[in-house]
């Protein structure tokens, strides 16, 4: 670029150059980007998640070679014992749990992966620093609602949507969280027969002590983020509750932070939403009225937690952009309204045609920045602690005090609805 000097014009014309030059400079800076051709490079945008095709991967081979593993079935089994392996070969010791059908004719399995912490630091009443354990649970199950009876009518059924993807989520976690130092420890969960009432969740929450469960501070579940046209994450039932509505969502909110920080929306083209209707009705069967806002009506394994009082989180892919919940559906993609723009539970649950309607790397940036969101969420450690890190560096907090309540639904609360998993 040339600029204009006194020697170069007629006198006069030098100070008109003088204010060009001056409105150019006041421009770049208000819009840096205008010096990015004046001898400096443009700055690479960073990508965050960058954690490849591994999830993916994973998600398509339980499709592919395990597509009718219906709760209890032998293609569940073999389902099951993939999973296993992979969490093998990622370097983990797999804890077995057994899952049994209400009837006790069918039997499951958990695989349990358990992650020291280091613990988080504390601040007493007094004002000292004291180190506790502290936990998150993240789940997802691995079975689907189909077995190979309803092969001839379910064609091209694979249930890549439920819940294949979930549990690519939940390997990318483990094998991207080996390498962090977690203030938490970090318990992850493959469920079995999660489409038989979450057999698999109940078997483990029932034998939580009254110290495990009050030592949680949040379970993360994941199902069916592929195929939808948004992500979205909600809070359980027990935030309804008078009184706990900001405590039981603070960690859903701790995720939208992680969104935001990251900037994950511009970078990498993945937002996370929640559901905004505001609709007023009995979402959780106790008798009173109910804003239908920051939870869901799409049951999955974290029922038995959420009625324990744990907090939760719930990943999944849907469409509440409607003013009846009748209306509501997991896409409006004109492809897939052969099942009125529903995916999971149905036949178009499928790797084949959900490739042919959604964009070809959906299946891998939902899976890898639902872990990576996930991943920088247990990071923050809990609201009113430090890691060691941090106390070491000497920094400090307020003294909290952190209570939660447990609250327990009436028994036999249910609410149907086409996406309940």
């Amino acid at each position: 670029m040339h600029f204009c000097h006194d020697d170069d014009h007629p006198k006069g014309k030098s100070s008109v150059c003088h204010r060009l030059i001056g409105l150019f400079l006041c421009l770049a800076l208000i819009f840096p980007g205008l010096l990015s051709g004046c001898g400096s490079a443009d700055k690479t945008v960073e990508v965050l998640a960058e954690y490849g095709d591994y999830g993916a991967k994973i998600a398509q081979t339980i499709s592919e070679q395990y597509p009718f593993r219906k709760a209890y079935s032998p293609e569940e089994k073999e389902a099951g014992a993939y999973v296993k392996s992979e969490f093998e070969k990622l370097g983990y010791t797999v804890e077995e749990q057994a899952v049994s059908s209400a009837d006790q004719t069918g039997t499951s399995t958990n695989y349990i992966i358990r992650i020291p912490g280091e613990g988080l630091m504390f601040q007493d009443l007094q004002g000292n620093y004291v180190q506790k354990k502290r936990q998150v649970i993240v789940g997802a199950h691995y079975d689907t609602m189909y077995g190979s009876a309803d092969a001839a009518s379910m064609l091209d059924y694979d249930g890549i949507q439920d819940n294949a993807c979930g549990i690519g989520a939940l390997l990318t976690l483990a094998r991207e969280i080996r390498t962090n130092s977690m203030g938490y420890d970090v318990v992850l969960i493959a469920f079995g027969a999660g489409s038989d009432s979450y057999a698999g969740a109940n078997a483990y929450a029932a034998q939580m002590t009254a110290d495990e469960i009050a030592s949680t501070d949040v379970m993360y579940c994941v199902e069916s983020i592929y195929a939808g046209d948004k992500l979205y994450a909600s809070a359980g039932w027990n935030s309804l509750v008078p009184g706990q509505k900001y405590e039981m969502r603070r960690k859903l909110y701790e995720v939208y932070d992680v969104v935001y920080e990251n900037q994950l929306s511009n970078k990498n083209g993945v937002d996370l939403l929640y559901n905004e209707s505001g609709l007023s009705f009995d979402i959780d069967g106790n008798g009173a009225a109910d804003v239908y806002r920051e939870v869901t009506t799409t049951l999955s394994d974290y029922v038995p937690f959420d009625r324990a009082g744990v907090p939760i989180v719930f990943f999944e892919s849907y469409d509440y952009n409607y003013s009846k919940t009748t209306d509501m559906k997991e896409t409006k993609n004109l492809k897939l309204q052969v099942n009125s723009g529903m995916i999971r539970r149905t036949s178009s649950d499928s790797l084949k045609i959900l490739e042919e309607a959604l964009p070809a790397d959906q299946l891998v940036k939902r899976i890898n920045n639902t872990a990576f969101i996930i991943l920088k969420a247990i990071e923050k450690g809990a609201h009113n602690s430090l890691t060691k890190a941090a106390y070491a560096g000497g920094a400090t907090i307020a003294p909290v005090i952190h209570v939660i309540a447990t609250v327990t639904p009436a028994e036999g609360t249910t609410l149907t609805t086409a996406a309940s998993s």
